[in-house]
């Protein structure tokens, strides 16, 4: 039950935010929406989905480079057709996409073992958070005049007591650091292997023969995943000639609402919408935008994942039968 109430209640509450958020509109506004996403440049759309499928296949080339470490040599077929069918299943159960596609390759790859596999790919996710956390702090410095505007009316005029909450603030965090080794509460201890975890991961991806090979695809990847974000929004009048910033935190809102959701169901297009509207962007092209981006590049990766569901076993008979 509880399994089954994990899969199930992402899709209920991003349709239920997706639902309340879609009844605020009149229908006047949602035949704009809907004019919006018919009368897009498809053009656009198309080249955004060509930039999707080439950072899916980007990501296994990069995957081999891990497991090149551990002296795997696995085929470039099954770490494409594998790493398509991850996507497909962490649509349908969160986090199922890494254990399918380390138990995938471990399967028709028989000198790849399964906790070695799971745990490239657990650096790869390392690899991924960090260029995240780069880009979230790229984006906080292009947009550092709006933050400064939002915050500069709650700060104290005295700068005396502004030194003093910063010196708690530091105290606060020194005093927190010790008690979180200390404690022996079930939530920190998670938290504390989950940071030990991304470190270690994140030396063995810096330690690793052909790092700078692996960071440059990671950061290829990355770029892949703002220029497909970028070029839709080129599909609309409206938001066609927005600024670097405006992109890239719009993108950013995307993003964290892909890790909140399945794939971000329900909650990616009024993210979406929402950062959108910092930037005078009227929240029927915003919601337009998200949704066009979203259903497109959803439909890739089920489409994609399919494709390489099917074609998994096919492209191994040979082996499986020798």
């Amino acid at each position: 039950m509880k399994k089954a109430l994990k899969i199930i209640l992402p899709f209920i509450v991003g349709a239920v935010i997706l639902y309340y958020y879609l009844s605020s509109f009149t229908d006047q506004q949602l035949l704009e929406i809907w004019n919006s996403i018919k009368y897009a440049d498809y053009k656009w759309v198309s080249l955004s989905l060509f930039l999707g499928l080439l950072s899916h296949i980007i990501r296994a080339f990069r995957w081999n480079y891990l497991l090149a470490t551990l002296g795997y040599r696995p085929r470039k077929g099954n770490l494409i057709l594998t790493v398509g069918l991850s996507y497909l299943l962490n649509l349908i159960i969160p986090r199922a996409g890494e254990v399918g596609r380390a138990v995938s390759l471990a399967k028709y790859e028989k000198e790849v073992r399964f906790d070695k596999a799971f745990g490239t790919i657990v650096a790869e996710r390392v690899a991924d958070l960090i260029f995240l956390a780069l880009f979230i702090i790229t984006a906080l410095f292009f947009q550092f005049d709006l933050i400064y505007d939002l915050i500069a009316p709650k700060q104290p005029d005295n700068p005396v007591l502004l030194v003093f909450e910063l010196l708690l603030l530091i105290i606060l965090f020194v005093v927190l650091f010790k008690w979180s080794f200390r404690s022996k509460n079930l939530l920190v201890i998670k938290i504390r292997t989950f940071i030990s975890g991304l470190l270690q991961g994140m030396n063995s991806i810096l330690t690793m023969p052909h790092k700078w090979w692996f960071i440059l695809q990671t950061l290829i990847i990355w770029i892949l995943y703002i220029v497909m974000f970028w070029v839709v929004l080129l599909a609309f009048t409206e938001t066609k000639n927005l600024s670097i910033d405006a992109v890239l935190v719009s993108f950013i809102a995307g993003s964290i609402a892909m890790v909140i959701s399945n794939g971000g169901f329900g909650v990616y297009p009024v993210f979406v919408a929402e950062a959108l509207l910092l930037y005078g962007i009227s929240k029927e092209t915003g919601t337009a935008f998200g949704l066009l981006m979203w259903t497109t590049q959803t439909l890739l990766v089920i489409l994609f994942g399919l494709i390489c569901m099917i074609l998994l076993p096919v492209y191994n008979r040979d082996t499986s039968t020798g």
